[in-house]
């Protein structure tokens, strides 16, 4: 006897049709968009689209740009990383991650910007004695270490700017930079040189470097940068490793073209 289950009775939900059809729309487009395009694209009430636009940015699935228009926030990153499904990209950056902690000994991350921060979706910390590490999915306090400097310099000097006036550089270590208007100067130079330095202005004992990622998504900042204590980082070693690094981000931004 063959006996046939046949799935209970569900009823849709039109609301998550509506979040998908935003999702997709969003995910189609080569620029982010804004209620208006989004609600006259798919026929929907504005108040639905700006409800479930603002539902999603709470949740850090999309993120609000100053202009008013929406991009892809980075909670996909951590959900595929916590379900052990690495992006493509994360595939492509680890080797390099295993490279930098097996020549300098020093901790390795990847990580994304989301607005004034860095958030870390990849490391390698493991493999010798001393470590700094940090757990992925940590957010970095605003404006703070050489990763969002890398990740700035990706950027416009007009969005630079943006980003500046409406942050607050706190001096968390006497070396903190807290000047506007010295921090861009540094992002611009980080641009040029191809690599930012963060010497104990945030963690005071503790040296980096940060190359900029890029992506090819002017939606999406990311950097690689390695950490270490200050006796582990001595001033003999900072130019050869920054070389490496500088080689590292030459391969890596050309493998991701």
């Amino acid at each position: 006897m063959i006996l046939n289950f046949s799935p209970p009775a569900f009823k849709k939900v039109p609301a998550i049709d509506k979040c998908f059809a935003i999702l997709a729309l969003l995910a189609e487009s080569k620029e982010p968009l804004g209620i208006s395009e989004l609600s006259r694209s798919l026929d929907l009430h504005k108040s639905t689209v700006f409800n479930i636009l603002h539902t999603l940015t709470e949740l850090n699935v999309l993120e609000s740009q100053p202009d008013g228009k929406f991009v892809f926030g980075t909670r996909f990153y951590m959900m595929g990383k916590m379900t052990g499904k690495r992006s493509a990209l994360i595939q492509t950056a680890h080797p390099y991650l295993e490279m930098i902690n097996e020549k300098t000994k020093l901790s390795a991350f990847l990580g994304l910007r989301s607005d004034l921060s860095a958030i870390l979706i990849d490391k390698v910390d493991s493999a010798y004695g001393i470590k700094v590490s940090s757990e992925i999915g940590m957010q970095m306090p605003s404006l703070a270490g050489a990763g969002i400097k890398a990740m700035l310099s990706q950027m416009s000097d007009e969005e630079i700017g943006e980003i500046l006036d409406r942050a607050e550089l706190k001096r968390y270590t006497p070396k903190s930079i807290v000047s506007k208007a010295a921090y861009k100067k540094e992002v611009l130079e980080v641009r040029k040189q191809g690599i930012a330095y963060d010497r104990e202005e945030y963690i005071k004992g503790m040296v980096a470097l940060a190359i900029p990622v890029r992506t090819n998504s002017r939606n999406f900042q990311m950097a690689i940068w390695a950490v270490g204590l200050t006796h582990q980082v001595p001033d003999s070693s900072i130019l050869e490793w920054a070389e490496l690094l500088k080689s590292i981000s030459q391969d890596l931004n050309y493998r991701l073209q």
